[in-house]
């Protein structure tokens, strides 16, 4: 084990700076239970809340359960390594992935970066180092939200973009009348949005559709959610809208 991953590390200076990130999540993907033991409990002085991956062939289900603001992720791990994990990551998320890891090459520090990673941090490393890290990236990310193309409720994203709907690593084309119906119950998630408003918005947007048309829409969106493995996300309130 190397020693000065587990040097005492004084927490003062620039937490006051960073204390807006408090309680952003990390999710950590590491096999060695030392070295993912030390990382969780410096970082949760910094009260960021952490969770350590223990299941190493559902790294997936982790991170669409836990909504992860940011993944530590080690290149050699059980089973699938640490590319793959990327990948499968990026195939429906944009959250931060700084890879940790003592295979330090040049070829793996670009081949993580290429695949989507937004940092590399090189076995043996200080634990302020590896905050410092955190923090900048965590920065990166959060000046760039307003321009992230994206909506998102309970693990379905919506691509603003190209009007897909993904889901796990799945996704599903909508029509134009599908896509402005699905962005408008994510953008008021949690908020019943009444069958008019919906026609209303549309309407607006020279959609032209009526009540019985507005309902095949939703019965249509249902179906692709479906195919990609979605069920139960939009709710119906008969007679007066919809909720997701």
């Amino acid at each position: 084990m190397h020693r000065n991953l587990f040097q005492p590390q004084e927490v003062t200076g620039g937490k006051e700076a960073e204390k807006f990130m408090a309680g952003n999540k990390i999710l950590i993907v590491e096999d060695d239970p030392a070295i993912a033991r030390a990382e969780k409990e410096h970082l949760e002085k910094w009260d960021f809340f952490v969770q350590c991956v223990e299941d190493f062939k559902q790294v997936m289900s982790y991170v669409t359960d836990y909504q992860p603001d940011l993944i530590l992720l080690d290149l050699k791990l059980p089973y699938y390594n640490g590319f793959y994990w990327c990948s499968e990551i990026r195939k429906c998320s944009s959250v931060p992935i700084v890879f940790v890891s003592s295979a330090n090459d040049d070829m793996n520090i670009v081949t993580a970066m290429d695949m989507g990673g937004d940092d590399f941090i090189a076995k043996p490393f200080s634990l302020s180092v590896l905050t410092a890290k955190i923090h900048a990236v965590l920065r990166r990310a959060q000046s760039l939200a307003g321009s992230v193309n994206l909506l998102e409720h309970k693990g379905v994203r919506l691509n603003l973009s190209d009007a897909r709907v993904w889901y796990q690593g799945q996704s599903a084309e909508l029509t134009k009348n599908e896509f402005k119906i699905l962005a408008l119950l994510m953008e008021q998630a949690g908020t019943m949005v009444a069958r008019d408003a919906i026609m209303m918005n549309l309407w607006e947007s020279e959609s032209f559709i009526d009540d019985n048309t507005l309902t095949v829409n939703v019965t249509r969106i249902r179906k692709k959610l479906k195919e990609i493995g979605v069920t139960d996300f939009i709710l119906t309130k008969k007679g007066i809208g919809y909720l997701v």
